[in-house]
């Protein structure tokens, strides 16, 4: 059902695909093998698997009662937490998934701005309004989110509608504000890069200017360098944003926080959901934020990410592979140049599984990715960039896989 959780995007016909538990760092599979998790979990338990205090706090919620005729205080606790943390906000909308933050916070910027046009960059959801991007052309949305999606299912009245822009191309952005009727820009703070040039800056001035609403999607980078948004590292403020993943430490949890003009548009129009107003992702919230702070895990994240990123480096020198590195340090990825890029990768995650690591070309960090087990990765890894000098070499790296190569893109399955 998750995309970035197919064994076809890690390793075809041998990934474990399945878990009968997790804790920490470690996870078993339905065989009871047991692997160190690099990969974990597309970013959404930063303070490790199964926290106990996280935990706890949930586990006392359900016994108190999870739902009823009457609204949770937990969700005005979060509520007021989120605003404190960011100052330029005053209202907030919870739900429970990064796609219904994305549309939630689509339809209020809409709703406020008058003006259906929404320029774009980076990855926002599978909604129709986002997927929409691909109906005029069908690589629109190939540097934001995969190469090759077809918008099967997305009326086609809808192209036209959403326009992506590269992150730090500001004439490109600018042309987009010049030549059609924007009401709304919505990008990522950062993903691969940072800001050039006072993008992000710039980006601001001119929604001001254009009376365009700006919006932050921080589903993913939320919580890992800031005790906040990532914005807050660049002093930028939106008009909206959104947080995910990392909130509430595996429990299901988004939060949509904007300035108040902007947010009470949302009474103009109908944003409603039953299970928004359960209980268990409010509470787990609330406690995610304590232990981060305690913590303060966006340090304990960003030191180790920039270890992994300089270990990365120095076994490509060590080993004269050629190899790019990307993102911020609690999210960095390599990748491979050449013919046999993917090759590479899925030898990486094939080799890797045999010594016990769910690992590819990504890493989520998470606090439960101690100095050990780092080190002991690396050690792991230093065999498999061995294997691919060999290949660089001239050794066949196809012989030396064991299933198809993983996908790069969005591939139908049969």
């Amino acid at each position: 059902m998750l995309l970035s959780k197919r064994a076809e995007m890690f390793l075809p016909g041998l990934w474990p695909a399945y878990f009968s538990r997790a804790k920490g760092c470690r996870v078993w599979d339905l065989d009871g093998r047991s692997y160190l998790d690099m990969s974990f979990a597309v970013g959404t338990s930063t303070l490790g698997y199964a926290h106990p205090a996280v935990d706890r706090a949930v586990q006392e919620t359900v016994k108190k009662g999870t739902m009823c005729s009457l609204n949770c205080p937990e969700e005005v606790a979060l509520a007021e937490k989120l605003t404190v943390l960011h100052p330029w906000a005053q209202m907030v909308r919870l739900a429970r998934s990064g796609g219904e933050a994305n549309a939630i916070a689509v339809r209020i910027a809409r709703a406020a701005s008058g003006r259906d046009k929404v320029a774009i960059c980076g990855y926002h959801g599978w909604h129709d309004w986002y997927l929409a991007a691909n109906l005029n052309s069908r690589k629109n949305l190939d540097g934001h989110l995969l190469p090759g999606l077809d918008p099967e299912g997305v009326p086609r009245e809808l192209g036209g509608t959403v326009l992506p822009f590269r992150y730090n191309d500001f004439d490109e952005l600018e042309a987009l504000v010049r030549d059609h009727d924007i009401g709304v820009i919505k990008m990522e703070v950062s993903r691969n890069f940072g800001p050039q040039n006072n993008f992000l800056a710039r980006v601001r001035r001119l929604a001001s200017r254009k009376r365009i609403v700006l919006i932050f999607d921080e589903c993913t980078s939320g919580f890992r360098e800031t005790y906040g948004g990532l914005h807050l590292k660049y002093g930028v403020d939106p008009d909206m944003a959104m947080f995910g993943k990392a909130l509430g430490n595996g429990y299901a949890i988004t939060a949509v926080i904007g300035k108040r003009e902007v947010m009470e548009t949302a009474q103009k129009t109908f944003i409603s959901s039953t299970f928004w107003t359960e209980r268990i992702g409010p509470t787990a919230a609330l406690k995610t934020l304590e232990v981060m702070k305690k913590k303060a895990s966006w340090e304990v994240l960003t030191a180790t990410g920039k270890k992994i990123i300089s270990g990365w480096k120095e076994l490509a020198s060590r080993h004269q592979v050629s190899l790019e590195v990307s993102g911020i340090p609690a999210i960095p990825s390599f990748s491979f140049h050449g013919e046999n890029a993917l090759a590479y990768k899925t030898l990486v995650t094939q080799e890797m599984l045999k010594m016990g690591y769910l690992a590819s070309s990504t890493v989520f960090v998470s606090v439960a990715h101690t100095a050990e087990i780092v080190e002991g990765y690396f050690h792991a890894l230093n065999k498999v960039f061995q294997l691919i000098r060999e290949c660089e070499q001239g050794r066949n790296v196809k012989r030396l896989l064991e299933g198809p190569v993983c996908h790069g893109g969005f591939k139908r399955l049969n």
